[in-house]
């Protein structure tokens, strides 16, 4: 049977990874390209807040092109919506007919993504959706992937977690209430090595780290770990 083209919405983090791993293991599909999110004043990855120059080093290491769409730092609902939709119409152009997203459990976000795609030929693929977030970051590791938290909400877990590289070590050491994927917003991840990359990106991290408030009360929030390229 013939294969279909596939975009994958990417993160650079690590459940949209072993989600493209999954969907290139299966042998069912082409992979056409990474749709990344990248914030147009600062140029780092939405939430993840890793530099584009990463994310660059990070597809090349992977051998798959970026689609990048580029957000504007205070961008209302209608005008994401308005961006992302002119992301699509090429995606169509370019007669890719499925994109997959490396969702887990929630169930709001699923559909948020599904209605985006109302009015498009493009199909939604959900590799990891309804797993056991445990027995995920099992495999993730078991795979000889790796990955270092770049950011971290306050709220729900200590900024302490920064900057460490997820193991056996850190999984034991977070509270049971956090997500041990981080699918509540919990914590963010940059992948650096693994199966399906040709070569480990090096990094530093920079000893200063930055924080920013949440929007509604004003309270330092969000904790990011600044990783430069080595």
């Amino acid at each position: 049977m013939p294969k279909n083209r596939i975009v994958i919405s990417y993160s650079g983090g690590k459940d949209s990874t072993l989600a493209l791993y999954r969907i290139i293991q299966s042998g069912e599909w082409i992979v056409d390209s990474l749709l990344v999110t990248l914030n147009e004043e600062n140029k780092r990855t939405s939430m993840h807040g890793v530099r584009e120059s990463l994310l660059n080093a990070q597809a090349k290491a992977l051998g798959i092109p970026l689609r990048k769409v580029y957000i504007p730092p205070t961008c209302t609902n209608e005008q994401y919506e308005k961006i992302m939709g002119k992301a699509l119409d090429e995606i169509e152009q370019d007669k890719v007919s499925y994109i997959m997203f490396g969702d887990i459990h929630l169930e709001d976000v699923k559909a948020y993504r599904e209605k985006m795609l109302t009015n498009t030929s493009i199909t939604s693929i959900f590799p990891l959706w309804g797993e056991d977030s445990q027995s995920l970051i099992n495999e993730f590791l078991e795979l000889g992937f790796k990955t270092v938290i770049t950011c971290v909400d306050v709220e729900q877990l200590e900024s302490s977690f920064v900057g460490r590289v997820i193991d056996k070590g850190f999984i034991a050491e977070l509270p049971t209430s956090v997500d041990p994927c981080g699918e509540n917003g919990e914590f963010h991840t940059f992948v650096f090595d693994g199966p399906l990359f040709s070569k480990k990106i090096e990094f530093t991290i920079s000893d200063e780290t930055t924080i920013t408030q949440d929007l509604f009360t004003g309270k330092d929030r969000f904790y990011y770990a600044d990783l430069n390229g080595a």
